[in-house]
């Protein structure tokens, strides 16, 4: 059976030979063979049209000339298969080219029609191959890479207190990739517990990357034993080393809750102010509000002194949740929209961060359009009653 009949999608080939002869020879050998190719001729291999599938290069100077040929070839945006014609001479040529990566190679004083058919055919699934195995690899390369950002960004807390209640989540915007969001828990060796969430401006890897490279600055500096102050001066400075542009900045909101759990000390670095989450539920104090993180402006963050009582729990954000557009509108979910959703949470009961996530999406109506990261810390009403069983819940919910 004819080729043509196995196979008839018309192939694109570019014979580049400088020869009119050989030329001539090789146009017939496709017009005898009846394959269905879009044969065109250049005079050198850097005349290669955008849309070529295969390149058949004729091998007349130099090996060292055909192997380097083969190279730009390879690299072309066409990304062509590529298969080179030499003579029973030039056989090392053939290997060299091959070496190289060209698909195939040829002698042309064995050349027929079919076999110069079959051998284009091939070649043109062999590049196929190569490139779909080429693809698979930087997939699972960048799957692994956003695998190590995510437990960079997303990471466990360090939380031994039992009877505290520590929930995390993170929800990634529209196109499914983590931004500079940040988020961390850490208790030290007093009993003090340090809580961050931060959002560095703009959305794309290279935010990501500083977001995670200033959630490992602020754990380290946590467990150092820096005072909080401190801490986000260690923060700042590595956010001012590491940017890529000098006008990239960061926000940022931390608590530093007492040991005995009654007071927290709030620090706002233009960041959203957390909520008690009531009910009802309320914003925390802000007027210590303190610059952005990277804003070349003076001043310290200076703590606000916060009572919490006997219970409670206290909600960090971002601003993901609250610009969310809702009800398929212009209108922003805004901070008095988060504070009825997180009141709707607490009367439902367990899992905050998780309803609080899901409720916000479902009132945008779809994917958030910015990454929307929480933290949720509860101290129960019955956390210093020696009987009580263990509460301690570390969450760690992603979406």
């Amino acid at each position: 059976m004819p080729y043509h009949e196995i196979d008839a999608r018309p192939i694109s080939v570019l014979l580049v030979e400088e020869d009119d002869g050989t030329a001539a020879w090789v146009a017939g050998l496709v017009r005898a063979s009846g394959a269905p190719f879009d044969l065109r001729r250049a005079q050198r291999p850097s005349d290669v049209p955008p849309d070529v599938e295969c390149v058949l290069l004729g091998l007349g100077g130099e090996q060292a000339d055909g192997v380097e040929a083969v190279g730009r070839l390879l690299r072309h945006p066409a990304e062509p298969a590529v298969v080179v014609l030499t003579a029973r001479a030039g056989l090392g040529q053939g290997l060299a080219a091959l070496a190289a990566g060209a698909q195939d190679y040829l002698v042309a004083d064995e050349v027929d029609p079919e076999l110069l058919h079959r051998s284009v055919r091939y070649a043109v699934q062999r590049r196929r191959a190569e490139l779909q195995e080429r693809a698979l690899f930087r997939a699972e390369l960048r799957h692994h890479e956003a695998s190590r950002l995510e437990r960079a960004l997303l990471p466990r807390p360090a939380v031994v207190d039992e009877a505290l209640a520590v929930d995390v989540g993170y929800r990634a915007g529209r196109d499914g990739l983590l931004g500079g969001d940040f988020y961390d828990v850490v208790e030290r060796d007093d009993g003090s517990l340090l809580a961050v969430v931060g959002d560095v401006a703009g959305h794309g890897p290279d935010e990501a990357a500083l977001g995670a490279t200033l959630r490992t600055a602020w754990r380290a500096g946590v467990l150092a034993g820096l005072p909080a102050g401190r801490v986000l001066d260690v923060v700042e400075r590595v956010l001012v080393t590491e940017r890529e542009r000098p006008e990239v900045f960061a926000t940022l909101v931390m608590v530093d809750v007492a040991p005995d759990r009654r007071a927290l000390d709030l620090y706002l670095c233009g960041h959203p102010a957390p909520l008690l989450a009531g009910p009802p539920a309320r914003s925390l104090p802000t007027w210590a509000r303190g610059r952005a993180l990277g804003i070349p402006v003076p001043g310290a963050w200076e703590p606000a002194r916060v009572e919490l009582g006997d219970a409670w729990q206290v909600v960090l954000y971002t601003d993901g949740l609250v610009e969310a557009t809702v009800d398929g509108g212009r209108a922003r979910l805004g901070e008095d929209g988060l504070r009825g959703i997180v009141e709707e949470a607490v009367a439902a009961g367990g899992g905050l961060v998780a309803r609080v996530l899901d409720a916000v999406t479902a009132r945008h109506g779809g994917d958030l359009v910015d990454d929307a990261a929480l933290v949720a810390l509860a101290w129960p009403a019955d956390a210093a009653d020696p009987a009580r069983s263990p509460r301690h819940a570390v969450g760690s919910w992603y979406g």
